[in-house]
């Protein structure tokens, strides 16, 4: 797993936050507010970028997003050819439904944890249920009407004590529901893209791929 400092250069180097260390990003010690650029570049390179090619653009678009995740090349080229075998679909609507129901990226959308990294230390050391059965694969893929919720011995942990006084005001994806007085959710439905989901093109992504 990424160190705080290699995330930061993953920000860097992708121009913009990926919110990889959680809540440690939204303050002023984050190294993307002192150094927004890539890591090496000199000031004339700052100032003077030269413009990207679509292919380094679809490039970056794809590293982008592939860290946000937290997949390895392997896996990410894995879910673009599933999103792009389907006939009749839109391939960038179908690559977003299998990226956002994975498990971890679940726990994350639903707050129980900051980050995603840190949704998936959560589901690999088995603190996450999925309808009631414990479940320690973090690329797990979730179905409409799956619920999860916290292990029994596990809600005492640090990680999750008060968690339900911190989700109260919590708002979620349409397709994702969290009763924090019972610490449960459930997937109500396919994951859908949102106006918010403006950090990355998954069209370009696609288009990437299609080379």
């Amino acid at each position: 797993m990424p160190t705080g400092h290699s995330k930061c250069k993953i920000c860097r180097r992708a121009g913009e936050k990926l919110f990889l260390k959680g809540e440690k990003c939204f303050t002023p010690k984050c190294v993307f507010n002192k150094k927004p650029y890539a890591p090496g570049k000199l000031d004339s390179e700052r100032k003077h970028r030269s413009q990207l090619t679509e292919y380094g653009r679809q490039l970056r678009e794809k590293q982008k997003v592939r860290n946000m995740y937290g997949l390895r090349e392997e896996q990410f080229s894995r879910y673009v050819k599933e999103a792009t075998s389907h006939a009749g679909t839109n391939p960038a609507e179908m690559l977003y439904e299998r990226l956002e129901s994975r498990l971890d990226n679940v726990i994350f959308r639903l707050g129980i944890a900051a980050s995603r990294p840190l949704a998936r230390q959560m589901v690999s050391h088995g603190h996450i249920t999925v309808n009631g059965r414990r479940v320690t694969i973090p690329s797990y893929r979730l179905k409409t009407g799956d619920e999860l919720g916290i292990r029994d011995n596990s809600k005492q942990s640090k990680l999750f004590i008060e968690l339900g006084s911190k989700l109260a005001k919590q708002t979620y994806p349409t397709w994702l529901s969290f009763s924090p007085d019972v610490l449960k959710g459930e997937m109500k439905g396919a994951p859908r893209m949102e106006k918010s989901d403006n950090l990355f093109d998954l069209a370009s992504v696609v288009e990437f791929y299609s080379r």
